[in-house]
Order: C-alpha cells, then sequence, then structure tokens
C-alpha cells in the first residue's frame, strides 16, 4: 500500500510540474514517466569482513542483506544491490533523470546503545555477478559516486520503510549508460558508534511490497 501510494504521489507530482510547464505559446512539456524495479534477488547479497564471507543470492534460508558493523565483534558487512535498468520497466539510454528513491524495508537493527543510530553511505559500483571478496573494498572496487544519508538507521525503522533520495547516484549511472544500478551500502566512515542493519531482501509471495525497490521519474 505504500508503495502504491508513493507511485501515486509522484504521478501527481507530475502531472502539476507539466501543468506548469506552458510555455507562453502554449506548448506543454513533456510528460515525465515514472517505474519502479525491484532489486534482483539472485544477485544481491553481502560481504562480511573478517574473513571475506560472500552471501549472493537470496533463497528460502537467505532473505535478507546486512549493512554496518556488528557491535559485538567488530565485523563489518557491506551490502550489494542490484536494479537491472533494461526490460519491460526499465529506463532508456536517453532519458533525463528527475528522480530517483530507493525503499528498503529494515528487518532488525543491532546497536551498542539502544539510542544509538546507525549513519550509512551508498556507493553507486558496477561489478560483474558473482560477488567477490574484494568488492567489499572501496579501492579494489571504487565507487563511482557516493551519497552519505542525511537521516541514519535507528530503532524506530525496524519494520517499516525507509526511503532513500539517490537521484544523484542514478543521474550519474545514467550518464554512464550503465546497464545496471548497482548499489553498496556500508556504515558512514564517521560514525562513532558500530551498528548493524538488516535489510528485507525476501524472495516469497509478498517480495514486491517488502523487497528493496528503486521508483525513478525520468523525461
Amino acid at each position: 500500500m505504500k508503495r502504491a501510494l508513493l507511485a501515486s504521489t509522484a504521478v501527481l507530482l507530475s502531472m502539476a510540474l507539466i501543468g506548469c510547464g506552458n510555455s507562453s505559446s502554449g506548448s506543454a512539456a513533456p510528460p515525465a514517466a515514472l517505474t519502479q524495479i525491484l532489486s534482483d534477488s539472485g544477485i544481491d547479497g553481502d560481504i562480511l569482513v573478517p574473513p571475506g564471507t560472500v552471501t549472493e543470492g537470496m533463497t528460502p534460508a537467505v532473505q535478507s542483506v546486512f549493512a554496518g558493523i556488528d557491535p559485538a565483534s567488530g565485523d563489518e558487512s557491506r551490502a550489494f544491490l542490484h536494479f537491472p535498468l533494461s526490460g519491460p520497466n526499465g529506463i532508456p539510454l536517453n532519458a533525463v533523470i528527475v528522480s530517483a528513491t530507493i525503499d528498503i524495508v529494515i528487518d532488525n537493527i543491532v546497536l551498542q546503545s539502544p539510542g544509538d543510530t546507525v549513519p550509512i553511505l551508498i556507493d553507486l559500483v558496477s561489478f560483474t555477478p558473482p560477488l567477490i571478496p574484494n568488492d567489499f573494498d572501496r579501492t579494489s572496487l571504487p565507487p563511482l559516486a557516493s551519497l552519505a544519508v542525511l537521516t541514519p538507521i535507528s530503532s524506530a525503522d525496524v519494520g517499516g520503510h525507509v526511503f532513500i533520495d539517490v537521484t544523484s547516484l542514478m543521474a550519474q549511472a545514467q550518464s554512464l549508460a550503465l546497464p545496471d544500478f548497482q548499489i553498496r551500502i556500508l556504515e558512514d566512515f564517521s560514525a562513532v558508534a558500530p551498528g548493524l542493519i538488516e535489510i528485507d531482501d525476501t524472495t516469497g509471495a509478498n517480495r514486491g511490497a517488502l523487497a528493496p525497490l528503486l521508483q525513478v521519474e525520468y523525461l
């Protein structure tokens, strides 16, 4: 329901922009298109360091990906999400990006202290599946662009949708003509307290409502 509402809101906004875009000659601005792309559960995964364990592909036993630092062990996980940009819901190579949002559902959060939060970074990356341990490292797999998410993840987000504006990353992916929108999610280096988030990536019947979703508005 929340995802349907988000799409409806974006469509209404596009219509409003179109209505305000008439020139003095009476011509209207081109309508904006809206698409929603679920992540590819067969490629989504995470990498845990140490020891460099790669978990890729959602299965009945693996229904989520992890990002952040475990307060108990100090081990770090970085999540990878893969959104195909071609196909029926894809984005034309000549499209101009108006906005882009990632919608993720937080299944759980592990904090050092109850009041802590987990600030995250999102890297735009480009890798050829399958994931390998070196993809964890920002030197081995350098970001094509990065985004510090302004609002950190907190206990209040558990069980709910978190919407993240990734317009700058999507615009960069489009400018590079990338066939897929691939992101690496990690804890912000400036974080004082470690924390670990679990992102829902179910393969069940409710995947359309819970799995990572990329919503893009373009011209």
